[in-house]
C-alpha cells in the first residue's frame, strides 16, 4: 500500500520531512520483525517503550517511523498524539477492514468467556460455517491452531489474524475480549456484531483498582457496538439478567438487548434445573415456548454458559432446536470442570477457577453431588490482585472438607508469601499447606478414598507453571493422572 494511502485514515499527523512516495510492505511495532519497506510504529507500553527501538528499526530497513515524540533516526518520522490509537486505524485500513467482512462475536466477563466462546463456535460449526476462534487457550483459523500469549491480542496482531481468517474463508469469528484489551484499545477497529456479557466478580483489581472501573472496562465492548441501527445486519448485546453489572453494560450500549438468566425474568431462562455428576437438565423458557435441555456439562455455572450461547445463537438467527441439539453433544471444554479418570474410585476434577466467584461456583457444583470428603487444591497467582487471595482461601475452607493451599503461577513473588496472604482469610481454620504444586496434588490423591471428590483449581488447561520469569512444563491433568496411577500400583 502506498504511504499516502495508508496515512489517509489519520485525521491529524505531523512530519518535518517530505514524505516519500513509497510502498509500505508491512506494519510492525516489534523492531525484531522489521524488514525493508516496514512502517514502524513506536508504542510506549507497560514494560517496553518502542521509541527506544526506532534506530534499530531504521537499521533493519524500516522506511518510515510513527512516533509520539522525536526519535534519533534519519528516515522520515510521522508524529501523532497517540500511536496506539493511530496503529488501530492504520492496521484496520492496511488489512482491508477484515472484521467488517465477517460476523464478529465478542465475549467479555470475569468467568465463562472461554467456555461460552467454544460453545458458540461449536454451534456455528454444526451449522456448516467456517469459523475463527480467539481466546485464552489458543487462536484457531478454520482448522489451523496457533498459540496465544494474551487472551486478546493487540490491534495490529488482531487485524493480521482477521485478514488471515478472511483469506481462509472464515465467515464467523468468536473471541474472548479481556478488560485489559478494552482499556488499552487492543480491539479498536474490530467491528463486532454481537457482544456477550457473562458476569462480573473480583479479578484484576491490581490493574483496575475498583470494581466500578472494572465494570466500566467491560462496558466498553458494548459501547463499541456503535450508535447505528442496521436492519439487514443488526448489532445485538447479550446480557446476563442475574448479574447486577449487566445494567452498566445496558447503559453503555444503544443496540437491542437480549437477556438470559435463571433467577430473574429473561428472554432465555432456565427453570426446573437438575444437576448430577453426569450432566445437567433444565427447561428452557424462551419466545418459542418451553423445551427440555440436556447437557453433559455439570453445574449452575455451566447452565449460564449454555444460556449465553443459546441467546447468542438466536441473535445469529440459528434455529433454537438445532443449537440445543449441538449443545447436548458437547462434553465440555479443556480445563473447565474436566474429569481426570485413570481407574480410581473417586472423581478428580481440574478447573480453571482462579477468582473467588469462579472457585465458589465450582465448589458449589461439587457439593451438589459429593458423597463424602471434598478436597480442593488451590493457590493464587503472583504479581496479580492480592485482594482476592484471602477470599479464595475462605471459600476453599468453607466449601471443602480438606483444603490444600499451594503454589499457582507465582511469577516473581515468593509462593510462601502468596500463601501467607491466603491464610489471612482463614485464621483458626483447618487446612494443609503444600507449597510445591506437584506435591499438593499427590497429597490429595494419596489421602482420597472411594466416593471422595478432588478439585484441582486455578490452572485448568494450562500446561505450564510460571516461576520467576520462566515457564516450566506443568499440567494439572498430567500430574493428577500420574499420581493416580502411582496410587493404584501400591
Amino acid at each position: 500500500m502506498k504511504l499516502e494511502k495508508l496515512l489517509s485514515v489519520l485525521p491529524l499527523y505531523y512530519s518535518d520531512d517530505k514524505l516519500p512516495e513509497i510502498d509500505i510492505e508491512k506494519i510492525e511495532q516489534d523492531s525484531r520483525e522489521v524488514t525493508p519497506g516496514t512502517f514502524f510504529v513506536c508504542i510506549d507500553g507497560e514494560v517496553i517503550d518502542g521509541h527506544e527501538f526506532a534506530k534499530a528499526a531504521e537499521e533493519k530497513g524500516a522506511s518510515v517511523i510513527l512516533s509520539e515524540r522525536e526519535v534519533p533516526v534519519s528516515i522520515p518520522v510521522i508524529r501523532v498524539q497517540d500511536t496506539k490509537r493511530a496503529l488501530a486505524l492504520l492496521a484496520d485500513h492496511f488489512y482491508g477492514s477484515p472484521s467488517q467482512k465477517m460476523r464478529m462475536i465478542g465475549v467479555t466477563g470475569t468467568n465463562g468467556k472461554t467456555t461460552v466462546t467454544h460453545l458458540i463456535d461449536q454451534i456455528l460449526r454444526a451449522q456448516g460455517e467456517k469459523t475463527g476462534l480467539i481466546g485464552t487457550m489458543y487462536m484457531r483459523i478454520a482448522e489451523r491452531t496457533i498459540e496465544t500469549k494474551n487472551t486478546t491480542p493487540g490491534s495490529l496482531t488482531l487485524q493480521q489474524v482477521f485478514s488471515d481468517m478472511k483469506k481462509a474463508g472464515v465467515t464467523n469469528v468468536t473471541m474472548e475480549v479481556s478488560s485489559h484489551a478494552l482499556v488499552q484499545g487492543r480491539v479498536h477497529g474490530t467491528d463486532y456484531d454481537v457482544a456477550v456479557f457473562t458476569n462480573l466478580s473480583q479479578d484484576h483489581l491490581d490493574y483496575h483498582k475498583t470494581m466500578e472501573a472494572y465494570a466500566h472496562a467491560k462496558s466498553l465492548l458494548f459501547a463499541q457496538l456503535g450508535n447505528k441501527f442496521q436492519k439487514e445486519a443488526p448489532k445485538i448485546a447479550v446480557l446476563n439478567a442475574d448479574d447486577p453489572a449487566s445494567e452498566t453494560m445496558r447503559e453503555a450500549t444503544a443496540v437491542p438487548v437480549i437477556t438470559y438468566g435463571i433467577d430473574h425474568d429473561a428472554d432465555f431462562r432456565a427453570k426446573n434445573i437438575e444437576i448430577t455428576s453426569k450432566g445437567s437438565t433444565f427447561d428452557l423458557v424462551s419466545k418459542t415456548g418451553t423445551q427440555k435441555v440436556h447437557i453433559q456439562m455439570i453445574g449452575k455455572f455451566s447452565i449460564y454458559n449454555v444460556l449465553a450461547a443459546l441467546a447468542t445463537s438466536f441473535a445469529l438467527q440459528i434455529p433454537e432446536k438445532e443449537a440445543i441439539q449441538t449443545l447436548g453433544e458437547i462434553k465440555g471444554v479443556a480445563g473447565r470442570f474436566e474429569l481426570v479418570h485413570a481407574g480410581q474410585d473417586f472423581p478428580v476434577i481440574v478447573d480453571y477457577a482462579h477468582t473467588p466467584d469462579g472457585l465458589l461456583n465450582v465448589l458449589e457444583t461439587v457439593d451438589e453431588f459429593a458423597e463424602k470428603r471434598v478436597f480442593v487444591v488451590v493457590g493464587c497467582g503472583g504479581d496479580r490482585d492480592k485482594g482476592k487471595r484471602p477470599k479464595m482461601a475462605k471459600i476453599a475452607v468453607e466449601y471443602a472438607t480438606d483444603p490444600i493451599f499451594t503454589s499457582d503461577n507465582p511469577r516473581t513473588e515468593d509462593p510462601r508469601t502468596i500463601i501467607s496472604d491466603m491464610e489471612k482469610g482463614v485464621e483458626g481454620k483447618d487446612y494443609v499447606v503444600r507449597v510445591n504444586r506437584r506435591e499438593a496434588i499427590q497429597y490429595a490423591i494419596e489421602q482420597a478414598e472411594a466416593r471422595d471428590v478432588i478439585l484441582i483449581a486455578g490452572k485448568g488447561h494450562e500446561d505450564y507453571q510460571i516461576i520467576g520469569t520462566e515457564k516450566i512444563d506443568f499440567d494439572d491433568r498430567v500430574e493428577a493422572r500420574l499420581a493416580i496411577e502411582k496410587k493404584l500400583e501400591l
